[in-house]
């Protein structure tokens, strides 16, 4: 842009006021530089102003007569579910829909029962139903009173585009920590662990560098030897969110990070792992 300047000040005047216009010209102009570039970068990372959250995922229509429906979350709502076998009966959960298209259930089938995150394959299969690998069809919710299919619900619309964008890895690839085992030296029954939070990590963590670990030691849900140990059938149930009987993959085998390694553990793996890290 050509700067028009009326000769009213001296010559080091004139070029003092036509140089401060010229930055103030070329200053504006990277700032508008800035601004497009990150408008740009925002639409190309998918952010929007419209974003949606747990509070905006459905609309009250989609969701007027569904039982036991609320809004959970900043990223998700739950919504009371379950699975029919003709041979135990209904097993009820709670299932977390997830704007990512993440579906996650705990199961409430019994009131002991701890298996929580499964995903619908899953809890359909915990369930004992007899016609697995179906669960858009099998696992229910009621509305108006009626068991309804998911899939006839809008329950699973943001499943189904995250699919169509090929974008619902986490069914698939999530990382987790799956359950582990160890057996009581007293009794020699298998103790579960679950493994879903730090504090449950550095339980199993503890007891397993614990040579003489006793069903006693559990500090949560206090067992004794004297309990049944959990059925073999049961044991392949590990909490694998790509395959609910998945013996060990990337998916639910984790080799040390922050949730399962602690810097105030003397053990020779948390050493090693604290060290690297801060390396």
């Amino acid at each position: 842009m050509r700067i028009s300047c009326l000769p009213l000040f001296s010559s080091s005047g004139y070029l003092s006021l036509s140089l401060s216009l010229f930055l103030a010209e070329s200053s504006t102009h990277t700032l508008r530089l800035h601004i497009t570039r990150d408008i740009e970068g925002e639409m190309a990372n998918g952010v929007d102003e419209n974003v949606v959250d747990g509070s905006t995922m459905f609309s009250d229509e989609e969701v007027r007569e569904i039982s036991g429906f609320k809004r959970g979350g900043d990223d998700y709502v739950e919504v009371t579910c379950g699975c029919t076998s003709h041979r135990y009966g209904d097993a009820v959960g709670t299932l977390r829909v997830f704007t990512s298209g993440d579906l996650e259930i705990s199961c409430e089938c019994t009131p002991g029962c701890q298996e929580d995150k499964l995903t619908p394959a899953a809890f359909e299969k915990h369930s004992g139903r007899e016609t697995s690998r179906k669960w858009k069809n099998n696992v229910w919710v009621i509305v108006d009173g009626e068991k309804v299919p998911l899939s006839k619900t809008a329950l699973l619309k943001y499943y189904n585009q995250a699919l169509s964008n090929g974008s619902n890895r986490s069914q698939a690839v999530r990382v987790c920590h799956r359950d582990e085992f160890l057996k009581c030296t007293q009794c020699n029954k298998h103790r579960r662990f679950r493994l879903r939070t730090k504090e449950e990590c550095r339980t199993y963590h503890d007891a397993f560098i614990n040579a003489n670990w006793k069903c006693s030691d559990m500090p949560y849900d206090k067992i004794t030897c004297d309990d049944d140990e959990e059925r073999a059938s049961r044991r392949v149930y590990r909490g694998c969110l790509r395959s609910p009987t998945c013996r060990g993959c990337t998916s639910c085998v984790c080799f040390g990070c922050g949730t399962c390694r602690f810097s105030d553990c003397d053990c020779q793996t948390c050493i090693d792992f604290t060290m690297n890290a801060k390396a």
